[in-house]
């Protein structure tokens, strides 16, 4: 879950404000305050996502981000007059942090739910990262709310404001972009790794027909997604998950050109050995041709030959097939890790 920063930063900055403001410059940097916790809360809930892989770790910095969020609440909700009874920008304030922590709760319960379906088909996935973009627009309408209620209180109390970005936002506006790029790939990515797991059990079951239609699917999503990256630029110069993405889906594409077919050849002829066998057994010896004994002693010597041949490509397919979605997963963890901020 992202959280977007408020980029508006007072142009003056005063110590310490008393909870009776003197000035609404006052009053808006006593409410910035607050809103700058809950930014660095975001931060490191920001940073976790990025480069933690423990997700106790990950849950413990979400948990202190709906703390913050709800100190914020109780301390803004305390300014009972506002500012000298205008509450107007204090009011969308606290509907902001409200709908900001129902979303982490709530939706992000829900998301997590879809999350541990997602990797099931393809469809679960777009649902789970639409759904996840759907509640990130969600909340930057309602920031852009706060931001639109700040400015007309700055409006009506002839208070100068800039809308330079801050350090933090900067950061946070980066992560943003990170995930956004690495997420677009992966959709190409997870689209072939999904049909090949189909493909997968489809050989297990020695399913010609659907051996043949999710064959034809992937090389379909990886010819496509190939297309795809071709007009995908390089991430500030930083082209490796582009080329990693490249070799798995031209993987892929090898493995339903070359493997599949191969598989399917094998399994056709397995069948027709378990068929000569079965029809030579079924027989008496007495009435069973010498073409017949000759014909299936002759199949006996080409099948350990198939099988020894079999054996040797599917173990080369699956060293392969480990090898590009190994190089995978490294290289868009190395590029998330490169590229947001640690600090």
């Amino acid at each position: 879950m992202k959280l977007k920063l408020s980029f508006l930063v007072l142009l003056i900055h005063f110590g310490t404000v008393a909870q009776e403001f003197k000035t609404p410059l006052d009053y808006l940097i006593y409410i910035g305050k607050e809103q700058d916790l809950i930014a660095k809360s975001t931060w490191k809930y920001t940073k976790a996502v990025a480069h933690s892989k423990s997700a106790r770790r990950i849950d413990n910095t979400r948990k202190q981000l709906v703390t913050s969020i709800q100190n914020a609440s109780k301390k803004i909700n305390a300014i009972k007059d506002g500012y000298k009874g205008d509450q107007e920008y204090k009011n969308q304030i606290l509907d902001y942090l409200s709908i900001v922590e129902k979303n982490i709760n709530e939706e992000y319960e829900k998301i997590i739910d879809m999350q541990e379906v997602a990797e099931q088909s393809y469809d679960l996935m777009e649902a789970y990262i639409l759904t996840r973009d759907l509640v990130n627009e969600r909340l930057d309408k309602e920031q852009e709310k706060v931001i639109a209620a700040q400015k007309s209180f700055a409006i009506k109390y002839n208070i100068t404001i800039s809308e330079d970005k801050s350090e933090l936002g900067k950061k946070m506006e980066k992560s943003n972009e990170v995930f956004k790029y690495k997420t677009e790939l992966y959709l190409i990515f997870f689209k072939v790794y999904i049909t090949d797991s189909y493909l997968s059990v489809a050989i297990e079951n020695k399913d010609l027909q659907a051996i043949e239609q999710n064959k034809n699917a992937l090389i379909q999503y990886a010819v496509e997604g190939l297309e795809k990256i071709k007009l995908i630029k390089a991430y500030d110069n930083d082209s490796s998950i582009l080329n990693a993405t490249k070799k798995t889906l031209e993987y892929f594409k090898n493995e339903g050109e070359g493997y599949a077919p191969k598989v399917t050849n094998f399994i056709m002829f397995n069948d027709k050995f378990d068929n000569a066998r079965k029809t030579l057994e079924s027989k008496k010896q007495n009435d069973r041709t010498k073409e017949e004994v000759d014909n299936y002693n002759l199949m006996v010597k080409q099948v350990n030959s198939e099988i020894n041949a079999y054996n040797k490509e599917n173990n080369a397919n699956f060293q392969n097939k480990n090898k590009a979605i190994t190089n995978w997963n490294i290289v868009s963890e190395n590029f998330v890790s490169k590229h947001v901020p640690v600090d």
